[in-house]
């Protein structure tokens, strides 16, 4: 299957990911973006100007192999006349991904697991996390002090809003549970909470190094 084909069974939803990324840029601004298990799914490229994209699949790696059919479906989907710059690491991003610290300002998170737990080390001081709850990354994330939840994307008839109003009354759990990091891993789910947003958007506070 090649990069196109590829693309096409990702896009199953023609434009849907265009939306998600469209609203969340409008919020973060045009930072550098890192998005961990990404897969083959390039829609940030069709809005942000530096986007690395990383996951161990051995499919995303052929996928992001073929460079300049890569590089043509996002010129083809972008507004903006400016090329999109995007770079690719074939890692395992619990390991080492040898990027540097604190140099991203958007960290994306969505079905791929604990992203948060290993990949904030490289959000910038006031960087951003999107993340949802599969796998429990959102639960994950409400864990570390680094970061505070600061808005939450809702999905309405294939739109995409971001709100800031009423955050207390998010990451609440429906049922009494104790949430750790060692109760994440075991039950690698996320927490079943009274609200639930499409996705939630963190803010590093207080990056150190």
């Amino acid at each position: 299957m090649d990069a196109r084909a590829m693309w096409a069974k990702q896009d199953r939803h023609p434009g849907d990911r265009k939306r998600l990324f469209t609203a969340v840029k409008e919020f973060t601004g045009d930072v550098p973006v890192l998005y961990p298990g990404s897969y083959v799914d390039i829609a940030p490229s069709f809005l942000f100007s530096s986007v690395t994209y990383a996951d161990m699949d051995r499919r995303a790696a052929r996928f992001f192999k073929e460079g300049a059919a890569v590089s043509a479906i996002v010129a083809e989907n972008r507004d903006s006349p400016e090329p999109a710059d995007w770079s690719f690491v074939h890692a395992d991003y619990s390991k080492d991904l040898g990027l540097e610290d604190q140099s991203f300002g958007l960290l994306v998170s969505l079905w791929s697991g604990f992203v948060s737990e290993h990949c904030t080390r490289y959000l910038q001081s006031g960087g951003w996390l999107l993340a949802n709850s599969s796998h429990g990354d959102v639960a994950m994330a409400s864990l570390n002090k680094e970061l505070t939840l600061v808005a939450v994307v809702n999905s309405r008839s294939g739109d995409y809003q971001i709100s800031k109003k009423k955050l207390d009354s998010y990451l609440k759990p429906k049922k009494p549970v104790e949430i750790t990091g060692d109760t994440l891993h075991q039950s690698q789910r996320g927490i079943a909470y009274t609200k639930s947003p499409f996705a939630y958007i963190f803010r590093r506070t207080a990056a150190t190094r």
